[in-house]
Order: C-alpha cells, then structure tokens, then sequence
C-alpha cells in the first residue's frame, strides 16, 4: 500500500520556486531545495521528478500566479490607459516587496540560451501577458481612448519589451524617480 504523502505538495512546490526564484536555477543546488522545501530528498525525487522538472513546474506556477495578479490588479477598470499604467507601475510597487525581480524575465536571462524548454515556457507567459496588453489596447483604441497610430499587437509587443525591461530595472535600482520617469515616457506612446 502506498504511503500518502506526509506534506502539502502546493506548499513545498511555493517554497521550491521561492528558492529558484532568489537563486537561479543553477545557483540553487539539491541541498538548498531539500532544506528549503522541508522534505527528505527521496520524497523530491518521488514527488517532482529531478532539479530541472521541478524548476519547470515551480516556473509554471510563477507564471500561474504572475498571470492571475495581472489580471486582478486590471478587473474593474474601465480605462485602458489606466489599467496599462497599473501594470507598470505595479512592477515598482512589488520590487519593493520582491527584490528579487520576475522569475519569468530571471529565467529567460540565465536559461534561454541553453534550455529551450525553459525559455518556452518564459515565453509562453510572456505572450500571454503581451496578449493581455494587446486586448486592453484594442479595447481603448475601440473607444477613442487611446490613439490608433499604432497596431495594437505592435504596440502591446512594445510595450511588453518595455515592461520586461522594467522588471529588470527594478532589481538594478531603487531610484523611483527615475522609474517612474520610465514607465511615464514609454506610455507616452499611447497618446
């Protein structure tokens, strides 16, 4: 008879993308994940399969969570404009909660030149947030809110670069002037 688990595996998958997402991927060894995750190796191993499965699940789940705070922080607003600026300014708000940047931008900066399944599944979430961005556009320049000058798919991949940038900035600056100066400027492009 197989034994039930003695550990909440939501709980101890949260504490792995923690670990990873402070230490990279490669910084972050077998030792680090059992005493961080607080559980016996062979029960990571039984559970998870091996360090680069457990990383793309705990990836996963950034991307999850990352996914339904966007979407959150934009339900009710009826501006496009207003809820852009949201998510920009949102990413300054959290650097100082979560100096440890965006796991998604961390991941395509350390993995993607050598783990194409790590930078697909970057990817992957990075397109969903451009998708949103694109939707909100459409949405605004729909209703005379935002300049149509632009496509909106060239201008929601824009401003996606821009937001991703940002996120990088963050972990290299608490200067929120000139953060602010940023995300100021690039809007600009909405007008």
């Amino acid at each position: 008879m197989a034994r039930s688990k003695e550990f909440d595996i939501d709980d101890v998958l949260l504490k792995a993308m923690n670990i990873f997402w402070q230490q990279g991927y490669e910084k972050t060894s077998m030792q680090d994940l059992v005493a961080g995750m607080g559980i016996h190796k062979r029960s990571m191993y039984d559970t998870f399969g091996d360090k680069h499965t457990l990383y793309i699940k705990a990836l996963e789940r950034f991307a999850s969570i990352q996914s339904s705070r966007l979407e959150s922080r934009i339900e009710g607003i009826t501006s496009a404009r207003a809820a852009l600026r949201l998510l920009f300014e949102a990413t300054i708000l959290r650097a100082e909660a979560e100096p440890k940047g965006c796991m998604l931008v961390n991941t395509a900066v350390e993995l993607s030149n050598h783990d194409p399944e790590a930078a697909a599944r970057a990817n992957e979430a990075f397109l969903n947030t451009e998708g949103l961005m694109e939707r909100l556009i459409l949405h605004g320049q729909e209703a005379g809110e935002l300049s149509s000058r632009y496509e909106a798919a060239a201008l929601a991949a824009y401003l996606h670069n821009a937001l991703v940038g940002l996120r990088v900035m963050v972990k290299a600056t608490r200067d929120k002037d000139k953060l602010q100066t940023i995300v100021d400027t690039t809007l600009a492009v909405l007008e």
